[in-house]
């Protein structure tokens, strides 16, 4: 009976009772605030280098390699997963036909072609406007929670299998600002 009434462990035992939920609130409420973060980040990666392009009056590869490796640093602190991003020049030749010109894209830090020179692709229906040229910036991020992340890539139980890759992804679309097309001399 003197057990029973003895109080003194009463706030040990709701303090580790509470202090896990607590825990849990805080980590998911951290990771919740860099992933929109990091979300407006990729964004701002497909805005900036379609902007950056769009300045050119004629471009090369190295130039286009140069602006998407600024568009990467973008995302910095962020480290733990690489962005993909996409240039493709377009041309609307008539209102049914919507050309490649030339495309590069970065994948996990390597530059690349992309599509090839006058295949068909696709834009909204609101931009076949025909005898115009738009580049087109497509930014995603296989975007990794830090509660998951470990430093050598493997995966770890607990909550990498509740918590998975979240596709994070943008598409800009921009017409030239300083002349009628952007020729690319070596893409």
């Amino acid at each position: 009976m003197r057990l029973y009434a003895d109080r003194r462990g009463v706030a040990a035992i709701e303090f580790a009772f509470i202090v896990p939920v607590l825990l849990v609130m805080y980590f998911v409420t951290m990771e919740a605030s860099q992933a929109i973060e990091t979300s407006k980040k990729v964004s701002r990666i497909g805005s900036m280098v379609a902007d950056l392009v769009t300045q050119q009056n004629t471009i090369t590869k190295a130039d286009l390699d140069a602006i998407m490796q600024i568009g990467t640093s973008t995302l910095q602190p962020y480290n733990r997963s690489t962005p993909k991003i996409i240039i493709t020049a377009i041309e609307v030749t008539t209102d049914a036909e919507v050309k490649v010109v030339w495309s590069r894209k970065l994948v996990d830090g390597t530059s690349a072609v992309d599509a090839t020179k006058d295949t068909a692709t696709t834009i909204p229906a609101t931009l076949k406007v025909a005898g115009t040229f738009l580049i087109r910036v497509e930014s995603d991020l296989a975007y990794e929670p830090v509660i998951t992340w470990s430093p050598d890539g493997q995966q770890r139980l607990g909550l990498t299998s509740a918590f998975n890759k979240i596709s994070m992804g943008e598409t800009y679309y921009l017409r030239p600002r300083r002349s009628t097309t952007i020729p690319c001399s070596d893409c």
